[in-house]
């Protein structure tokens, strides 16, 4: 294999045949290349989908409710639906066994200062579960927990953009901020993936919202997270049943989806998936069929080779050449070629993809990058390709009489 003037001759032959080495190895060049730019487009499409939903928990689901829209036993439409802790209990007894997180949420906007800063910022009033849901990740101090809510302790979270709003570099924690007049302690500070919106977030305890802004137990939506070892269909039968209970006790009409919504990530992850599944098919066959328009290239292109080279295999055996060392001098210089044209495809289809890739997001595409793992088996396929169509028509070329090689045209 590493015979040096065995090498040495496979480079002359391809130097004399410029033209058909050039054309093998595009052949093989242009396959890997579309498959490359077919397979980082779809993975492109796949971080789209991803990014979208990094800001919540994949097993999330969201309750929310507005005005009927339609009148239901007796009431009238145009009624406004509102929740409360006894809706929240109700979903935590009923589906304690489907449900691993559960929390639920009062927005509010507010004015906090600290000293001579001030600015607003959007509050929410959650359980402590919902630091789960939200993926809210604590940089220092810690969440709201079980004893802040049964005190209805006056307690906040800040986000890392408004920790550096109102203290710059200087430390938040266990500092007291003014919240639209009431004097709140800091206990932590986060970030958050979903971006600079998120983390221009503050949260404190649902009770102690519902204590100081209102004296009521109403809250805004209730946020799930259904137990994981629940399947997406599983997860999608209990998003339905849920909606269905919750409209009957609020005397909702079945119909009326301007009253309740239930926003379930299961339903929306099982949709991407079977868009993603389908995609992949379709950019797996149109790639393999590039594959095998390739293999066919490279085959005809060396059962040409060979043809051609009929009267030189004859020479060699006349000076005392093996088959064998026929035979292996055609596979080396075929596998020579599919194999650095397969490596150029790909750092070419690469280099493509990373120039191309911010221009690719306004069409949802973001990223788009390919699984090396994929592509270096498609060249493998191609070399193999390549290794058995100079082997086959080489071993049959090899086998012919010197004497009758020597006549060939």
């Amino acid at each position: 294999m590493f015979d040096l003037d065995s090498w040495r001759e496979i480079f002359q032959s391809i130097n004399k045949n410029k033209l058909r080495a050039v054309l093998s190895g595009f052949t093989v060049a242009f396959a890997i290349l579309l498959f490359t730019l077919l397979f980082g487009i779809v993975s492109g499409l796949k971080n789209t989908f991803a990014e979208a939903f990094v800001d919540d928990a994949a097993n999330s689901m969201f309750v929310r409710v507005w005005k009927t829209s339609k009148p239901y036993k007796g009431l009238q439409s145009g009624r406004s639906i509102q929740l409360k802790n006894k809706d929240y209990d109700y979903v935590e007894e009923k589906y304690n066994n489907k449900i691993q997180y559960l929390t639920a949420r009062i927005y509010k906007n507010v004015s906090i200062s600290y000293k001579s800063k001030q600015d607003s910022y959007n509050l929410r009033a959650v359980h402590p579960d919902h630091q789960f849901l939200e993926k809210t990740n604590i940089i220092d101090g810690r969440y709201i927990n079980e004893l802040d809510l049964q005190q209805a302790s006056k307690v906040i979270v800040i986000g890392r953009l408004v920790k550096e709003d109102l203290f710059g570099e200087r430390p938040a924690l266990g500092k007291q901020v003014n919240v639209n007049g009431i004097s709140y302690k800091v206990i932590g500070v986060f970030t958050d993936d979903g971006g600079d919106n998120e983390e221009r977030l503050t949260y404190m305890p649902v009770t102690t919202a519902q204590k100081l802004y209102g004296n009521n137990d109403y809250i805004s939506q209730i946020n799930i997270g259904y137990d994981p070892k629940l399947d997406l269909n599983q997860a999608i039968a209990f998003g339905n049943q849920l909606e269905r209970d919750l409209r009957e006790k609020l005397d909702i009409h079945p119909d009326d989806q301007s009253a309740l919504s239930v926003r379930n990530m299961a339903e929306a992850n099982k949709g991407v998936n079977q868009f993603m599944i389908a995609l992949y098919f379709i950019v797996i066959f149109v790639g393999s069929g590039t594959l095998i328009a390739g293999i066919i290239g490279i085959s005809n292109i060396m059962i040409f080779s060979i043809k051609e080279r009929t009267k030189e295999f004859g020479i060699r055996k006349a000076l005392g050449a093996k088959p064998s060392s026929i035979i292996a001098m055609v596979v080396k210089e075929s596998l020579l070629i599919t194999a650095l044209a397969g490596y150029l495809g790909l750092l070419l289809g690469t280099y493509i993809l990373n120039q191309i890739g911010d221009s690719l997001e306004e069409y949802f595409i973001k990223n788009p990058g390919v699984d090396t793992g994929i592509v270096v088996g498609a060249t493998i396929t191609l070399v193999i390709a390549g290794l058995i169509a100079g082997y086959l028509p080489a071993k049959k070329a090899a086998q012919i009489k010197p004497i009758v090689a020597l006549r060939a045209d």
